[in-house]
């Protein structure tokens, strides 16, 4: 009986020794010395060295194959000569002397993509031949990673009691943050499905239905624009639901999991369990972003009081200050000695990339303070502001003074840029943490109404007392988002599980009570027929995989990505309908001028 092969390229060691086997895979690359060829052949599992002499009557038909041929070679395992081996592989104490070859596939043009060597090619081109692009071996190597990384996680949820249950594709359109994805019904003229933005819904009536514990590595469809952490069309996040709990039990029950996954997959130290929880407000104040990077130890403070005292003239923050700005100090430890170019550097980049006015700074250095603002402090008042900034002789400190929400964007992002110039982060750990207590409402300047300000389904702290009492800006909800390194995983929240509650909540952000009817009726009606208090989140797995494979780019993590144009290069999609496609559907084109 035929077989392709009896071992992988990966599987052969030195104790195959004077074994004949045969193996197949990819023409990796081709070596020539003294005549004697070596290819590297290349599976799945890896790569094992061929050898073939000039004498041997398989050299010819061997030597003129083109890289990425696919064949079958066999052969006897041989150890290789002292002071070849290659430590590098897995196979490198021995390799495969050639006593026959079989031609499955042969490449009979340029490749578009080299594989060997991974060099560094326009993404258009590597998208266009993915299938080449994922012989590489960093991009075959994170594609597994992911494949990995989703049975750990499958195989803890089930450790932790949820269960997996598969939600719909095909649903109703929903008034979320982007755009659906609509899908035409053939058997409903004129009516449309849409693709889940997520299961948000679903999982919440299967809480309602009473299975307790919910996961699914669930696919979601958002029509929005691509990031480099963000893919346009589809990603896929595990979701999770819990009954029957408060925010605190849905963070013991997933803590345990995500540190476990970047453990396992890991050599990098990961946070274990109970993991940093931060107020969102203290987290804009300190870090200057809901998002922080905890392996930067710098922490912003609100200075704003120093410029207001008496004995400091410095007009332009003052200005600022009258108009309801604020000022928040970046300190720089150890920054007294860098060169005026350091401090010229940023104030470029605040200028340029930030669209700020810049960003003032003093140096404490040789028991004085100096900078171009320092001349505007009296002695009082640079104790002081070292004292709330946390800086000291042979620091520096750096201004943002704007609104409120820019000065914290700006102090935010020179914060990260400050870490990484002065060399201060932690290298290979990762820092997770907690961002709780999001506000329920925020006001909308330009419609001049009150708005939600995360997700209008949570439920918010203080239940309906608080929404019939407090000022709704001051309300907050029993919202979260996991943070780690610095990329959001997941936002989550215990829900409103409570009709009288949901529509005080709508109503209070000028919904009338039948468009709620009208919009989320199902979940409503459901809720009416008794609904268990429950929360959840919904960590992406693309981010999981990305912060685990160390690459900016979720592309480099995803099989077969679009670009950013939410194209896919491959496949040529998205592409026109045929005529008889479109009558089927009642559909007619009509494309802008």
């Amino acid at each position: 009986m035929m077989t392709y092969r009896t071992h992988t390229c990966g599987q052969l060691r030195e104790t195959d020794v004077g074994k004949k086997v045969k193996i197949a895979g990819w023409i990796h690359r081709r070596r020539d010395h003294g005549g004697v060829a070596f290819i590297d052949l290349r599976d799945h599992y890896g790569i094992t060295q061929v050898v073939c002499g000039p004498t041997n009557p398989n050299f010819d038909k061997l030597t003129h194959l083109r890289a990425e041929s696919v064949v079958a070679i066999e052969g006897e395992v041989i150890k290789r000569e002292p002071g070849t081996e290659n430590s590098d592989l897995a196979t490198g104490a021995i390799e495969l002397r050639v006593e026959g070859i079989e031609v499955l596939s042969e490449v009979t043009q340029d490749l578009p993509v080299p594989v060997f060597g991974e060099l560094d090619y326009p993404e258009d081109v590597r998208l266009r031949y993915r299938f080449l692009d994922l012989r590489r071996e960093t991009l075959h190597k994170n594609i597994m990673l992911r494949s990995n990384v989703i049975s750990s996680l499958r195989r803890r949820m089930n450790d932790a009691g949820f269960f997996e249950f598969q939600t719909p594709i095909l649903t109703a359109s929903s008034p979320e943050g982007a755009r659906d994805f609509l899908v035409p019904s053939r058997l409903h003229p004129g009516k449309f499905y849409a693709l889940p933005q997520a299961p948000q819904q679903f999982k919440q009536l299967i809480m309602v239905a009473g299975f307790d514990r919910y996961f699914q590595i669930a696919p979601c469809f958002r029509d929005e624009d691509a990031r480099a952490d963000r893919s346009p069309g589809e990603f896929y996040q595990l979701d999770i639901e819990m009954s029957f709990v408060t925010q605190d039990d849905v963070f013991a029950a997933i803590e345990p999991v995500l540190s476990g996954v970047f453990s396992e997959f890991s050599t990098w130290e990961a946070d274990s369990a109970p993991f940093t929880r931060i107020k969102y407000r203290d987290a804009m104040l300190k870090y200057g972003s809901d998002k922080p990077d905890l392996r930067n130890p710098l922490i912003i403070s609100d200075v704003t009081e120093v410029f207001t005292r008496e004995d400091v003239t410095f007009g332009a923050f003052k200005g600022v200050i009258d108009k309801g700005g604020v000022v928040r100090a970046i300190p720089a430890p150890k920054a007294a000695d860098k060169p005026r170019s350091f401090f010229d550097k940023l104030n470029e980049w605040a200028r340029k990339d930030m669209q700020a006015a810049g960003l003032g700074y003093i140096t404490f250095k040789d028991g004085e303070a100096k900078g171009p603002i320092a001349k505007f402090f009296a002695p009082e008042a640079i104790a002081r502001l070292k004292e709330i900034a946390g800086v000291d002789e042979g620091d520096a400190v750096f201004f943002a003074a704007d609104t409120e929400d820019k000065a914290a964007k700006l102090a935010g992002q020179a914060r990260n840029r400050i870490g990484e110039e002065l060399e201060i982060c932690e290298k290979n750990v990762y820092r997770f943490c907690w961002i709780v207590d999001f506000p329920m409402f925020e006001y909308n300047e330009d419609e001049k109404k009150i708005d939600f300000s995360h997700n209008p389904f949570s439920m918010p702290q203080g239940g309906m007392e608080a929404l019939l009492t407090k000022d709704p800006l001051t309300i907050d909800a029993y919202q979260y988002d996991i943070v780690c390194n610095g990329v959001e995983l997941s936002s989550g929240a215990i829900r409103n599980h409570r009709p009288e509650i949901m529509l005080k909540a709508f109503e209070i952000a000028g919904y009338d009570a039948s468009v709620v009817e009208d919009k989320f009726g199902g979940m409503l009606n459901a809720f009416r027929y008794g609904a268990p208090p429950h929360g959840g989140l919904a960590p992406g797995v693309d981010r999981m995989v990305m912060l685990l494979a160390d690459t900016p780019n979720i592309r480099e993590v995803t099989m077969f990505p679009m670009n950013q144009n939410a194209q896919d290069l491959m496949m040529q999609a998205p592409n026109e309908a045929t005529n008889k496609q479109l009558r089927e559907l009642n559909l007619r084109v009509v494309l802008p001028e």
